[in-house]
């Protein structure tokens, strides 16, 4: 049974294979942060995207911008060092240039190419460019998804900075991220990768098994906002506070991204 997460919470993983499903009604860009525990990356290499130079362990590089994304985590092959993975959505070029534009997408962890664990539908942006979704997080040994939902009004390079890049470093990074996504429009199709038991799957041959389509509200008795937080199993769900971060992320938007307590 599929666990709907509203703003701010957090879920237990019964598994360390899985895959990230992504949704949207429009094309996104799709990338993953490896983050340490106080959510900060350690470099540019520490950012999974469409035409990354590295390939980091355990994870998969997702495809070029799309509508549906759908690949792999190993998260027993996921360096030491790594307690955080943060999925990030950003709208390319060419395209709407704020979420509350179009429907809220969807994100979801799932089984290996069967149902979903977990998932999170976006509702509420406005002016975003770039969100963080959610973020699978270390907690005692065991493994966890968050729903964050955090939005940058100044896009990509503001998140990036947020999460500790210098503010040039932030801005190259998103620029290649973004030159690098500039596929055919809503193909999708990612690269396979080799290594850590990690193989991309393109999104043609995932369709949407697992991901209900993108949703302008949450199901019914969920909340788009941190008052909807259901607390987790080994502790209360953190929500999200008033948004003073670094970056300027969008004044509606929720609050800081919220530390792997739970």
């Amino acid at each position: 049974m599929t666990a709907e997460l509203v703003r701010g919470q957090n879920h237990p993983l019964s598994r360390t294979r899985v895959e990230i499903g992504i949704a949207a009604d429009t094309p996104v860009l799709a990338l993953v942060a490896a983050c340490d525990d106080t959510g900060r990356m350690a470099g540019p290499g520490a950012l999974a995207h469409p035409g990354a130079p590295t390939v980091l362990p355990g994870l998969a590089s997702p495809a070029e911008a799309a509508g549906v994304h759908r690949f792999a985590v190993d998260l027993e092959a996921v360096a030491a060092s790594v307690h955080q993975l943060r999925v990030v959505l950003a709208l390319p070029p060419g395209g709407p240039a704020r979420f509350g534009s179009v429907a809220a997408p969807r994100v979801a962890v799932a089984e290996p190419g069967g149902a979903d664990l977990a998932g999170f539908a976006l509702a509420g942006l406005d002016a975003e460019g770039a969100v963080v979704a959610l973020e699978v997080y270390r907690r005692q040994g065991a493994w966890k998804v968050r729903a964050v939902g955090q939005g940058y009004a100044d896009g990509l390079p503001a998140l990036l900075a947020d999460a500790g890049l210098t503010a040039p470093a932030a801005a190259a990074l998103a620029s290649a991220a973004l030159a690098a996504a500039a596929g055919p429009a809503g193909a999708g199709a990612a690269a396979a990768r080799d290594g850590a038991g990690i193989t991309a799957v393109p999104a043609a041959a995932a369709g949407t098994h697992g991901l209900p389509g993108p949703q302008e509200t949450p199901p019914a008795g969920t909340a788009a906002g941190p008052a909807g937080a259901a607390p987790d199993a080994g502790g209360p769900a953190t929500v999200p506070g008033p948004v003073p971060a670094p970056g300027t992320p969008y004044a509606g938007a929720p609050g800081p991204v919220p530390a792997a307590d739970g």
